[in-house]
């Protein structure tokens, strides 16, 4: 009985790690072009379906609440927005040292400027007991902000040498 109570618990990473079983048996089933079609499954209706959902399950009067916890939401886009990308910069720095092939630079460069992964955010912050209304709105200040300041953060470096950090001048941007 303990293990069937842990398995509906749980239930998010079962089902993971039972896709990533799938795909790893039958990878056909997914490429581009398959039966499930993931150009079109994954990329809008997947999304589409999560971001409605969490929408739907969210209360008002949580919502309301959640907006005024200020210093999180500040502390949340400070850490995505600037100290993580300015971080992989400084490691890009050092890193343009050695003798690491140059496109792996430009690679991790445009990694560290894109936005963090959020259709499952959300999953896994209510599967934990999470403040879900919290995760909801910093989500979507995220994205909205993030819309510009990946193409923005990407173009702001022209070389991985560069000694341009283009993370001072949005924020200058932003004060102004």
């Amino acid at each position: 009985m303990r293990l069937l109570e842990r398995m509906r618990k749980e239930w998010f990473m079962i089902g993971i790690v039972l896709a990533i079983a799938g795909a790893k048996l039958e990878p056909s089933i997914g490429v581009n072009g398959g039966p499930l079609k993931p150009e079109i499954t994954v990329s809008y209706i997947a999304v589409a379906t999560i971001f409605f959902n969490s929408g739907l399950s969210l209360k008002t009067e949580e919502l309301t609440s959640a907006l005024v916890h200020i210093r999180l939401h500040l502390f949340i886009q400070i850490f995505t927005l600037a100290f993580f990308p300015a971080t992989i910069w400084l490691f890009l720095q050092i890193l343009s040292v050695t003798p690491v092939n140059e496109w792996l630079l430009k690679g991790l460069q445009t990694v560290g400027c894109m936005p963090p992964p959020v259709s499952s955010a959300v999953i896994l912050t209510k599967a934990v007991g999470g403040n879900e209304n919290r995760t909801c709105q910093l989500r979507d200040k995220g994205w909205s902000v993030f819309s510009f300041w990946t193409p923005v953060s990407v173009t702001g470096y022209p070389t991985v040498n560069s000694p341009t950090c283009c993370h001072r001048s949005l924020l200058v941007c932003f004060l102004l």
